[in-house]
């Protein structure tokens, strides 16, 4: 028998070959960190990772990891309400909530676990939903899960004007949730939170922002975003990862009001229906977070770099979309160039990803750098001179 599906696939696949867009995985042999080594390519300077405090291989992060596993196993082989509940996971849970200043917090598989099992548990008919059109694909999935008697919308990209009309339109609604992320991965810029919590407060809406790209890098003790704007009492909702600036591995939580927490451990899909964390990495996590709030001058250390490698690149004549944050991109066009350029950059012993189509829109392909703590000021110059040396050789081509 013939099986259309996998030859149409096959197909697409080719093609994507023959057009240059082809996403190909690498291997990485050894650790994360500001040099890692590739299978087949050798030692190169990571700049595609989320390890924005250098946490991922921190000796003391993989010893909370390692005395965990020794002490509690490889998993619990269950869900949390049956019998998956460490006390490691509420020891964690309350270090988040702590870190928000929430009453509670709750963990799951992932923050895309948690995003997709947060706003079909707790929003009701006729409650609407706010999105700012850029947000992660996890929000809009979350958000299209909610059953079709929740109004959903989508504002335009941090505009106020249109999030204002939209709340306006909606006053009468049983609930009004605005939903944004704090740092927009793509861009590498930052929601106005101040603003948005102005506009909850004038029409009564909760704010439920996904920090992921925030926590450990926004604010001058890195509690995120909302710290950057001094908004942290005022966000109803945390959402956010345990894998990138903490560095643990995996895991995503929301952090709130306790009837959140409780209803989502009542209701919510993802969490009713997977295993809890191992608690290698619940370990890890509050580690992490102790080792954050023990010493803000990591986060300060971050900032500085991430801006001087923004500066260096506008003064190579570059032109990297404006932001405060560790995401660096460099619009670079098509989605082929994008993956070509990020080729060329290997060769030269730099590990920056293109993106394009469909992650980000057609002819705004990119190279996003993600600034780390642990890169040094050689790394982050001679990864600007070596982009600077290949976009001036394409444009002479």
């Amino acid at each position: 028998m013939t099986n259309n599906l996998i030859n149409r696939l096959t197909a697409d696949l080719a093609a994507a070959d023959r057009n240059g867009t082809y996403k190909k995985l690498k291997t990485i042999e050894g650790p994360i960190g500001d040099r890692i080594r590739l299978k087949d390519i050798g030692e190169v300077t990571l700049l595609s990772s989320n390890d924005y405090l250098g946490f991922a291989n921190h000796p003391v992060v993989v010893e909370a990891a390692r005395d965990a596993l020794l002490r509690y196993g490889a998993s619990t082989a269950s869900v949390r309400f049956i019998c998956g509940t460490q006390d490691v996971h509420q020891t964690l849970e309350t270090d988040l909530a702590r870190f928000h200043g929430t009453e509670e917090a709750l963990t799951y598989s992932s923050c895309w676990a948690a995003n997709t099992g947060l706003f079909a548990a707790i929003c009701g008919a006729g409650d609407v939903i706010l999105s700012d059109e850029l947000n992660h694909a996890s929000l809009i999935d979350g958000i299209r899960a909610t059953t079709k008697d929740v109004v959903r919308g989508v504002y335009k990209h941090s505009d106020m004007a249109d999030l204002e009309a939209k709340l306006q339109k909606h006053i009468d609604a049983p609930s009004r949730l605005i939903v944004t992320d704090g740092v927009f991965s793509m861009e590498g810029d930052i929601a106005p939170l101040d603003k948005i919590v102005a506009l909850a407060e004038k029409y009564d809406a909760l704010v439920v922002l996904d920090d992921s790209h925030g926590l450990g890098v926004m604010g001058e003790t890195g509690h995120g975003t909302a710290e950057h704007f001094g908004v942290m009492d005022q966000i109803d909702i945390f959402t956010g990862t345990l894998g990138k600036a903490l560095g643990a591995g995996t895991g995503g939580f929301v952090a709130g009001p306790i009837a959140i927490t409780e209803t989502l451990i009542q209701k919510s899909r993802p969490h009713l229906f997977s295993n809890a964390l191992p608690a290698s990495v619940a370990a890890a996590g509050s580690k992490s977070i102790e080792l954050l709030e023990a010493d803000p001058k990591r986060v300060q250390a971050l900032q500085r770099k991430a801006a001087g490698f923004r500066a260096r690149l506008k003064a190579l004549g570059l032109n990297p979309l404006e932001g405060d944050s560790a995401v660096v991109p460099v619009i670079v066009g098509e989605t082929a160039t994008a993956i070509q350029l990020a080729e060329e950059m290997l060769n030269k012993g730099i590990f920056v990803t293109g993106f394009g189509f469909p992650v980000v829109p057609e002819g705004q392909a990119r190279l996003r750098f993600q600034i780390s703590a642990s890169h040094s000021a050689a790394e982050l110059e001679e990864a600007a001179s070596a982009l600077s040396n290949l976009l001036l050789k394409s444009s002479a081509a």
